[in-house]
C-alpha cells in the first residue's frame, strides 16, 4: 500500500478529527482581550449616559448595538480561527498518518529481513 493511498483512505476520519479539534480551539480563543476591552467600553458609555440623565429610550438601543457588535466580532473571530485551526490540525494529522504508514512499512521490511537472516542461520 502506497503512502498516498493510505492518506486517501483515512481522509474522512482525519477531516472529522481535525474539525472537532479546530472547533474546540476556536471556541476557547474566540473571546480575547480586545473583545473584553470593547465590552468594557460599551458598559462605561452606558453608565456615563445614565448618570448624565439620558433617557432609557436612547441608552437601551446603544447597549443593544454594543452587545450585538461584541457578538458579531466574536462570531467573526471564531470563524477565522476555526479555518486557521482546521488547516493546522488537518496538516498535522495527515503528517502523522504518512509518518505512521512509513514507519509501518519500515518495520515490516525490517521484520522480513530479520526473518530471512534467522532462516539462513538455521
Amino acid at each position: 500500500m502506497d503512502e498516498a493511498e493510505a492518506v486517501k483512505q483515512i481522509t474522512p476520519e482525519i477531516e472529522q478529527t481535525a474539525a472537532l479539534k479546530a472547533k474546540d480551539r476556536a471556541r476557547a480563543a474566540r473571546w480575547d482581550l480586545d473583545i473584553a476591552v470593547f465590552l468594557f467600553g460599551v458598559l462605561a458609555i452606558i453608565i456615563i449616559l445614565l448618570f448624565q440623565g439620558i433617557g432609557v429610550e436612547i441608552v437601551a438601543p446603544i447597549a443593544v448595538f454594543g452587545l450585538a457588535m461584541v457578538w458579531f466580532v466574536g462570531w467573526r473571530r471564531g470563524r477565522q480561527l476555526y479555518q486557521r485551526f482546521y488547516q493546522e490540525e488537518l496538516s498535522h494529522l495527515q503528517h502523522e498518518v504518512s509518518t505512521g504508514v512509513r514507519q509501518a512499512i519500515e518495520e515490516t521490511l525490517e521484520e522480513m529481513v530479520q526473518r530471512a537472516l534467522r532462516d539462513r542461520r538455521q
